[in-house]
């Protein structure tokens, strides 16, 4: 099963040449996007059974044994991460052809768009797969490049200024990773994880701390955890909206992804678990503050975004089995919920004609459907008993109680008032533009919305449904992954089975 590791970046690098060369046959494009990323998704639900089954799945490129070779892995973490954004990438593809600006649009080049998603989620893969810190540095800059020209099509002014900001910050973020990157070769001779994972170990204590807050700091502002997380809600909102939703769902989740990995693989003393739970906390507090004082519905929910990056933190900091687990799930769960969400936003403004909630009302009654559209992921978003994020905040919950102690019970606290805090952002979105009358038109109620978008956002609408029912397997998956990544031994030795040192 090794030799599939390469097809999730093969496939969407390939993919992205062929719809270049087919930039003028827009229906064909379409067709091999939509190909590429159905195999990708497919690949991935086959290596996360592999790894689910036999443990992690492990290929060295270019016949040079590990640690010398580049080496792809996918163990449960990295394997079910590819299938939820395989998932998420095919679903919000789907929505963009039915929108129809990234073909026939007037602020969006048809020679770009499908190529460059393409290699976005080319950008996605490599950064879950790679086994050395420089490929994953390699993937986070395919990621930079790819969506930087997502994030300014139509070269408006407003998307140029925007877009500029969020290249700054991570060109920042990546001059960091890249400077830590350097010093962890220089001290220690390699870049491949598992055999890092052995090293580190040997440095002095203040060598050790000083490379992981570098590499902390570069996945933070990745992720945007606060205070690092002044950009996010300035730079998605302006972008046509599948591209907010893939950015939204997917890009502070590799950031997150790479915490996970790193706090776990390389630092598993728990130096920074209490810097980590005061940054969960204050991120969930300042985030969910700012979706309540927002009357756009996307900066809204852009601040919602950066709200429940806390949750995620918080489980990492733990250092616990249960901890780990509930991040690991309530990722899965926030990168399909936040997703839909955006899709939502997206359809509110194609059948309103705004996102400002001064502007619109009456939706429910006009487009009922698109009111079940949105009450459904908002309220798991909230955490209503009985979705998945309910389960996935419970889960959280119980594990900072185990843990005991004064933060991880402030935490708790932080996480519950969040939580309560979401209901209301999720409740008064509701009463304004979908239950009360509406104070500006919203346009002519016989427009209809694109059958696609419709259908690609039910899709991810069910798929959040799916998460809740079949929590438990899913919870099955994440503890097991969660026990492997704080034993670390089944990644080494699947990686260096000849015990390199």
């Amino acid at each position: 099963m090794g030799t599939l590791l390469p097809l999730p970046v093969v496939v969407p690098l390939l993919g992205a040449a062929l719809t270049l060369l087919l930039a003028t046959q827009p229906r064909i494009q379409r067709a091999v996007s939509v190909l590429c990323l159905a195999g990708t998704f497919t690949v991935a639900v086959v290596l996360l059974v592999q790894a689910y089954r036999y443990g992690p799945v492990v290929m060295v490129i270019g016949g040079w044994p590990a640690p010398v070779g580049i080496v792809l892995v996918a163990d449960q973490l990295a394997a079910l991460m590819l299938v939820v954004s395989s998932a998420v990438t095919l679903c919000v593809l789907l929505y963009s052809v039915g929108q129809g600006r990234s073909e026939t649009g007037e602020t969006t080049p048809v020679v770009i768009f499908h190529p460059t998603y393409l290699v976005l989620t080319a950008g996605v893969t490599t950064a879950f797969l790679a086994g050395d810190l420089f490929n994953l540095f390699v993937g986070f800059e395919i990621l930079l490049v790819a969506s930087f020209v997502l994030i300014t099509l139509g070269g408006t002014e407003t998307r140029i200024r925007t877009g500029s900001t969020y290249v700054v910050v991570s060109v920042l973020s990546s001059m960091i990773f890249l400077t830590a990157v350097g010093l962890v070769y220089l001290a220690t001779g390699t870049l491949n994880l598992a055999q890092l994972s052995q090293r580190l170990d040997a440095l002095p204590d203040r060598v050790r701390l000083a490379l992981q807050l570098m590499l902390l700091l570069a996945f933070a502002i990745k992720a945007a955890v606060f205070p690092l997380s002044a950009w996010l809600p300035d730079s998605y909102p302006t972008a046509p909206a599948p591209v907010t939703a893939v950015f939204a769902g997917l890009l502070t989740k590799v950031g997150v992804y790479a915490i996970i990995r790193t706090e776990t693989l390389l630092f598993p003393d728990g130096q920074v678990d209490d810097l980590l739970m005061v940054v969960a906390g204050l991120t969930m507090l300042v985030g969910i503050l700012g979706a309540v004082a927002q009357s756009d519905l996307k900066r809204l929910f852009s601040f919602t975004l950066v709200s429940h990056i806390g949750y995620m933190i918080f489980g990492v900091a733990l250092s616990t089995a249960a901890g780990l687990s509930g991040a690991i799930f309530y990722v899965v769960h926030h990168i399909t919920i936040q997703t839909t969400l955006f899709l939502v936003a997206g359809l509110v403004e194609e059948r309103a004609g705004s996102t400002d909630l001064r502007r619109i009302g009456g939706l429910a009654r006009v487009a009922p459907l698109l009111g079940v559209l949105f009450f459904v992921p908002a309220m798991n978003l909230a955490g209503v008993p009985p979705f998945s994020g309910f389960l996935g905040k419970l889960g959280l919950l119980q594990a900072g109680v185990a843990a005991g102690g004064a933060l991880p019970f402030a935490l708790v606290g932080a996480g519950t008032l969040t939580s309560l805090l979401t209901l209301y952002v999720a409740s008064r979105v509701w009463n304004i533009a979908f239950w009360r009358a509406p104070r500006i038109a919203t346009g002519d109620p016989v427009v209809q919305l694109p059958r696609l978008m419709i259908g690609a956002t039910v899709a991810l609408v069910a798929f959040g449904l799916v998460l809740t029912v079949l929590a438990g397997p899913l919870f099955d998956v994440t503890t097991d992954a969660a026990t492997d990544l704080l034993s670390r031994t089944p990644y080494v030795r699947a990686v260096l089975p000849d015990g390199v040192p």
